[in-house]
């Protein structure tokens, strides 16, 4: 019984652990504040500040969007419209539909079937910035994000994209200088996150969306790669919800516009609001299921005991019948013999 008890335990203790390294990335996301690569607010210039021309370039001056045609909605339009105004001196790439795969058969045959075979467009709206900014680098803009000033101050970075709640990266805001190291790999990892979750919105946000992102990141920062400040450095620097579009002086400004939500993205967003309730009743619920194979373990031994015992008895009765008429025998000569005499 110790015996069977300590194997239960190495199994069981061996499945969790598989299960835990399966998720470890998910975990850390929930605790991760970003704190250690923030943007902070004392070392970004005040708009129109003249210590703007003071800091180096690293960022080419690009405004990188994307959309179905040239055709945007008017909310979007006024959106697009701010940054251009805001941005005379910088080269602007409005990527539709038919340029984004003619550039990815171009300069990514590669992934050309993957691009084309994803089973929503955003995922190719996704997919697609990624590619440009690894390209290109410059700037990333979703459509529905108005700029609210001028973006020089963020050219001084590798690398950045931004805070999302309630936790991880978003990748609706990112800028990048060409060939950066997190951005060659978040390219040469969609593929390997292309699966079908069966939930729409899951699917995208793990396969090309800001959890994809996020946990690509993640992954990134263990590697040791996330160093260096210079134009070939590696490191991610992280634009704060504060710096992001909460005041005045924030870079941005959002025109709601995530028509590619869905029904099921209403079960997400509640999920994402109540992660700690769901992450005790996750260790609960193992518990339980580790209870419960227990008992299970336990009953099949017992099982096992009784017939064991069962077995034994009926092993018993069929020897004494074997040897009952052999007995017979030795007494019946016995009988014989006495009489012989």
């Amino acid at each position: 019984m110790r015996r069977g008890l300590v194997l239960f335990l190495i199994g069981l203790l061996l499945i969790v652990g598989f299960l835990l390294r399966s998720v470890f990335t998910l975990l850390t996301l929930l605790i991760e504040d970003c704190a250690a690569d923030a943007i902070h607010r004392a070392e970004i210039p005040a708009p129109n500040s003249p210590l703007i021309d003071t800091r180096p370039q690293l960022i080419p001056k690009i405004i990188h969007q994307t959309y179905i045609n040239e055709s945007i909605p008017r909310p979007w339009k006024e959106a697009q419209q701010t940054c251009l105004d805001l941005h005379e001196d910088y080269e602007y790439k409005l990527w539709t539909d038919d340029m984004s795969r003619e550039f990815i058969k171009t300069e990514y045959p590669w992934f050309l079937d993957t691009f084309d075979n994803y089973g929503q467009p955003i995922q190719r709206a996704d997919s697609i910035r990624y590619f440009v900014l690894a390209h290109y680098g410059g700037v990333y803009i979703d459509l529905d994000d108005g700029c609210n000033r001028r973006l020089d101050p963020l050219l001084s970075y590798p690398a950045w994209v931004r805070r999302t709640h309630p936790t991880g990266i978003s990748n609706d805001a990112m800028g990048s200088t060409p060939q950066h190291p997190f951005f060659l790999r978040v390219i040469d990892s969609l593929q390997a996150y292309d699966q079908n979750w069966h939930l729409p919105y899951i699917t995208v946000m793990y396969s090309t969306g800001p959890l994809f992102l996020s946990v690509i990141w993640k992954q990134y920062m263990a590697s040791g790669s996330n160093v260096g400040d210079d134009i070939r450095g590696g490191r991610v620097r992280i634009l704060m919800q504060e710096e992001y579009n909460r005041h005045v002086w924030s870079f941005f400004k959002v025109i709601k516009g995530s028509s590619w939500h869905g029904k099921d993205a209403k079960l997400i967003f509640w999920m994402g609001s109540h992660w700690v309730l769901l992450t005790a009743l996750g260790f609960a619920t193992a518990g339980v299921l580790g209870v419960g194979l227990w008992w299970v373990y336990g009953r099949i031994l017992l099982l096992g005991q009784r017939r064991n015992t069962t077995l034994g008895q009926q092993g018993r009765m069929i020897w004494g019948l074997v040897r009952r008429p052999s007995q017979q025998k030795e007494h019946a000569y016995e009988l014989v013999r006495e009489h012989t005499v």
